[in-house]
Order: C-alpha cells, then sequence, then structure tokens
C-alpha cells in the first residue's frame, strides 16, 4: 500500500477568486496546472476581466 502523506506535504496554490490557499486534490491529479480555483463557487464568480479575449 502506499505511504500516507500529511495534508501540510501537498502541493497548495492561492484561489484567484477568494485568494485563500488550497491544497491539492487527488481528482486534480492530471490538471494541477490549470487549476486556479478553490471550488465551483469560486469559478462561477470568477472576476469578470478573467474571460479570455475581452
Amino acid at each position: 500500500m502506499g505511504r500516507m502523506r500529511r495534508k501540510s506535504d501537498l502541493p497548495q496554490k492561492i484561489c484567484a477568486t477568494c485568494a485563500r490557499p488550497f491544497t491539492w486534490r487527488k481528482k486534480w491529479a492530471k490538471v494541477w496546472q490549470e487549476v486556479r480555483y478553490c471550488s465551483d463557487k469560486c469559478r462561477a464568480n470568477r472576476p469578470k476581466t478573467d474571460v479570455p479575449g475581452q
């Protein structure tokens, strides 16, 4: 079995909407480079200036 990791050992990012730190999740393993928001709520409420092409 795999080694248990402490949450503090996992990578963190700062949410682009709420500016709070959030920790890597297994479901983000393949897309971690593109993850910018801590939750669907923050992604839905992202700033309007964040939209590409405007």
